[in-house]
């Protein structure tokens, strides 16, 4: 096996999926260091996909293991070294034209590049940093001088989920929405002293989470975006922020606080991962690893969402009781979410959705039944956790009168939870726990959609035997250990296809599968120690969202190429592009899957990777991009002629400090490190991979 880059800043094999520790620290609480929150005795997918592969010929198979090397041909940063098999000059010229549409480019090689290196042929801007002012007077961001003040202002830290909405009547003009999901203040704050922040250090950090909303505008001369600053629909959502609890939760006696009695207001949203839009026109936002916030916890319900019994990492519970178990203990009840966000009211009031269940949110992403009720996808990103769904029982109405905009923001209060349960079709001993596939040639199986609980206009009744309606929707994840729902490798995104309306699971990774008394490798898990990830493919019975049957597939077994153990639906290894830790989805308009990822266990990297989903070319897989030194590509959005990443927590590395950069993207030695929005388009105008 050919040599790869070792792992920047971390000594390889001694965090996750290749990230370092201070994002493990920041960014999840070190999560994938404390104890399973999962000791159920549920399923695991490695199990299932152990015992599941989709029956191909054996010649199909024979084909699909050969081991090749990959295969890519770039222009824009530095590769590297012995990290693909090099093409020669007459293939890297076919590359560039061959492909299936929309992925018609020069792939970008592996590199460990302080840049986001995009293909040959394309350009690329800074769309927004942090700190740069949005709202009415909002100062110019000074790192030297900052206040918690003027961030509530500014663009907030490390963005993730990206939405572009348009803007009737405004040319050239589209509403950008962000999320924040977390703060580095190591990296944010000179000489901060970890053990003792100070309360300004707290309350900027406050401001800085949440969501961002900002007009940005076109140069159609160069393709360029740049924000509209101090425009009317500019907005900042924070920590501190008013939001509205709906649902069946709502005013239960499981979410009412001193501070709130009712139950039905909360301050603020924590840790806003992925998303998705609504055909309605609101944005969703999932709250995911929110447990870290929370400090002194002694309940055994609290510890299986991971929240500690100690001080937390950013000591808010010193400034704030509210973050304090022991003082406040239903404050936590009150996080992990799906956010609602109507950017097109600034006036509007942010809802959580207690009807969506209440996990580590990664994404909530939209799909209609044929009837018009919305079907929500999310999954729960911790390691031997679920993936649900909610079906609502609301039709959607079309129109922007007032009265259809406040009915569908009710869509989503009321229907029925459900969490996935997978079976795999091949024996388990075909399932070693390598990613060797089994006898019929694929991991692939069944599976069915449990109900957890169900609203209704006059209350909720609860399919879960032991459980209220109210504790299914606020302890939703014991709710998925009692129906025996199939444990996963850190479910994240998921996204129905436009196209075809298969739906994709991205699974990251899960360096814990198999070790100790942790469940083994499955059908739909298939890898012990899976440090790479793989992405699953649904497909509903009758192609509808609403069916409670599904068959299921992996689509791809992600990592190098050169490793039997990797599958890309079939398509030959030696003309992929090397992938790992796949995280956030989307589609571009032809069908095919766009994967960004998080902590690429390969030595390279993180990048943006586009992939064809069906046709000849299915399992086509090539880097489009590569984000700075200590980055992670998020939030991507893909349109006709413009591709958008969020480049979130660049220069987190270990030891980096403000006074010690790892990175000096994007603006350079001697400036701070700060996450911002990319755009990148093609320098001819063009559709982008066409």
């Amino acid at each position: 096996m050919r040599k790869l880059l070792p792992l920047i800043g971390t000594p390889s094999g001694s965090h996750p999926g290749g990230r370092s520790a201070l994002t493990c620290r920041y960014r999840c609480g070190d999560a994938c260091f404390h104890e399973v929150p999962n000791t159920s005795s549920n399923e695991y997918v490695g199990d299932v996909i152990a015992g599941a592969l989709s029956r191909r010929s054996m010649m199909r198979a024979a084909a699909v293991v050969t081991v090749a090397a990959a295969g890519a041909g770039v222009v824009g940063g530095a590769a590297a070294p012995g990290a693909h098999a090099v093409p020669s000059a007459a293939k890297e010229g076919r590359e560039k034209t061959k492909g299936a549409r929309g992925l018609r480019f020069a792939p970008v090689p592996p590199n460990t590049t302080d840049a986001v290196t995009v293909p040959e042929g394309y350009r690329q801007n800074v769309v927004i940093r942090w700190g740069e002012p949005i709202l009415r007077g909002a100062p110019a961001f000074d790192p030297e001088k900052q206040s918690a003040k003027a961030q509530a202002g500014q663009f907030g830290y490390n963005c993730d989920f990206l939405a572009l909405l348009p803007l009737r009547g405004e040319r050239g003009r589209q509403l950008l929405v962000a999320n924040h999901e977390y703060t580095d203040e190591v990296l944010m704050f000179r000489g901060y002293d970890a053990a003792n922040p100070t309360r300004e250090q707290v309350e900027i950090a406050w401001a800085a989470h949440g969501l961002s909303a900002v007009v940005v505008e076109e140069d159609r001369e160069t393709g360029k975006l740049t924000p509209v600053t101090r425009h009317h629909l500019n907005r900042r959502v924070t920590a501190t922020t008013e939001f509205r609890l709906t649902g069946p939760a709502a005013g239960s006696d499981l979410v009412k606080t001193s501070a709130d009695p009712t139950g039905t207001k909360v301050l603020g949203t924590l840790n806003n991962c992925s998303g998705g839009t609504t055909p309605w026109g609101t944005t969703l936002h999932g709250e995911e690893n929110f447990n870290q916030y929370f400090a002194n916890s002694s309940r055994a319900t609290d510890k299986r969402y991971g929240i500690g019994t100690g001080a937390t990492e950013r000591k808010w519970e010193r400034f704030d009781k509210r973050f304090d178990v022991a003082q406040e203990p239903n404050e936590v009840h009150r996080f992990g979410y799906v956010v609602e966000f109507d950017p097109y009211d600034p006036a509007s009031t942010p809802r959580k959705h207690t009807a969506l269940g209440r996990f580590k949110h990664e994404a909530a992403t939209v799909r209609l039944t044929h009837d018009g009720r919305p079907v929500v996808y999310s999954g729960d990103d911790e390691r031997f956790d679920y993936f649900y769904k909610f079906v609502s029982s609301k039709r959607m109405r079309h129109g922007n009168s007032r009265w259809a905009r406040e009915h569908n923001l009710t869509l989503l209060d009321e229907g029925t939870l459900y969490v996935a349960k997978l079976t795999g079709d091949s024996p388990a001993i075909e399932i070693d726990g390598t990613g060797k596939l089994p006898k019929d040639g694929e991991f692939d199986g069944s599976g069915e959609w449990i109900p957890l609980a169900t609203a209704t206009a006059d209350g909720a009744v609860s399919h879960v035997e032991g459980m209220t309606a109210e504790e299914v929707f606020v302890f939703t994840r014991l709710a998925g250990d009692k129906v025996g729902a199939t444990k996963m490798d850190r479910p994240e995104d998921i996204e129905p296809s436009p196209v075809t309306g298969k739906v994709y699971v991205a699974l990251t990774n899960n360096s814990n599968r198999g070790v100790g008394s942790n469940a083994k490798a499955d059908e739909a898990n298939p890898r012990n120690a899976n440090k790479h990830g793989h992405v699953l493919e649904l497909t509903e019975r009758w192609n509808r969202p609403e069916s409670t049957k599904f068959a299921w597939s992996l689509f791809l077994v992600a990592g190098d190429p050169e490793d039997p153990a990797t599958y890309f639906a079939g398509f030959p290894k030696d003309s992929v592009s090397p992938i790992s830790c796949p995280d956030n989805v989307a589609f571009d308009d032809y069908g095919n899957l766009w994967i960004s990822t998080d902590g690429s266990a390969l030595g390279s990297h993180d990048g943006l990777f586009g992939v064809a989903t069906h046709g000849e070319r299915r399992g086509e897989l090539k880097q489009f991009l590569t984000v700075p030194t200590g980055a992670e590509t998020c939030g991507p959005v893909i349109q006709d002629r413009r591709v958008l990443v969020a480049v979130q927590h660049p220069g987190e590395v270990d030891g980096a400090t403000v006074e010690k950069p790892a990175s000096t993207w994007p603006d350079g030695p001697g400036s701070y490190v700060r996450p911002a929005v990319v755009a990148v388009w093609r320098a001819d105008g063009r559709d982008v991979g066409v």
